[in-house]
């Protein structure tokens, strides 16, 4: 039963994360803007193979060596040690328009060109394209825990992602954060708290109110160091010793805006306004 909580005020949001192309590496942000599918210019860029099914970090681990600054008018510039700098502009009405799969979802995005290619497939070491989703209203999130108006960019699910950094800390092992990619990173909570909450609101009255709609289940990414791209088995192994369910091993909970416009900031109180009781473990 979903119930109504008096959230302690000493529970803050400590980090925001935005990663402009999808599985390249984040950056980190004092303040962000909501939109419908997530935070303003995060994963609105993503890396497809010449057919246009995309491509992340999980086939091609060197894409997290890649280093994206937003530019004027939703531009790039990547960088890369090794590799010279590129501004990549925002493709514009005229750039060519490709039809991109990610996971079961077709969306039309523009093409970033040749030489933006020839720059990605230089890191990946695999002939690839950069593409932009100029227009983010195409995606429906998975409709058994989305609304029918519910919309994400490229990220892989769901608009925003949080997790706690009592959870990381319970998990042991010494793994930075940066490993699970999320938007959100909230101080103060208990550890696994995040599986219990259903509606969160950031920044008090008048803040960004989201939903909580599905835990997230970790995928070998999080086994590549986020500096070196190597891999490992870890933090997967622990979890599936402490957080496995349904075959599948889960950190962070995925959130939908219920305000977009609304502005996050670091520091901001962080109130769970809606939550079960726990012991259930993720929405799954």
């Amino acid at each position: 039963m979903v119930r109504p909580y008096a959230w302690p005020v000493s529970t803050m949001l400590s980090e925001i994360w935005r990663y402009p192309v999808k599985s390249m590496r984040g950056h980190q942000l004092t303040e962000a803007t909501v939109e419908p599918w997530g935070l303003a210019g995060d994963r609105r860029w993503m890396v497809t193979d010449a057919d246009g099914s995309f491509l992340t970090a999980r086939e091609l681990p060197r894409l997290l060596l890649g280093v994206p600054t937003p530019g004027a008018d939703n531009g790039l510039r990547l960088h890369a040690d090794g590799l010279g700098d590129l501004v990549v502009p925002a493709p514009g009405a005229d750039a060519r328009e490709r039809t991109v799969q990610i996971w079961s979802s077709s969306v039309r995005a523009r093409d970033a060109g040749d030489d933006a290619a020839a720059w990605v497939a230089e890191l990946v070491g695999a002939d690839v394209r950069l593409v932009w989703l100029a227009d983010p209203t195409q995606r429906p999130p998975n409709p058994a825990f989305a609304r029918t108006d519910d919309r994400v960019s490229l990220a892989d699910g769901y608009p925003l992602l949080v997790t706690t950094e009592a959870s990381l800390e319970a998990l042991g092992g010494g793994f930075s954060m940066r490993r699970f990619r999320p938007n959100l990173v909230v101080t103060g909570s208990k550890a696994w708290a995040e599986d219990d909450w259903r509606v969160v609101r950031v920044g008090g009255p008048g803040g960004a109110v989201f939903r909580a709609v599905k835990g997230c289940p970790r995928c070998v990414m999080t086994t590549r160091d986020p500096d070196t791209a190597e891999g490992g088995r870890e933090p997967v192994t622990t979890l599936a010793r402490l957080r496995r369910f349904d075959g599948a091993t889960w950190f962070g909970t995925n959130l939908v805006p219920d305000t977009p416009g609304a502005v996050v900031r670091e520091g901001d109180v962080v109130e769970v306004l809606e939550e079960v009781e726990p012991g259930a473990g993720p929405l799954r």
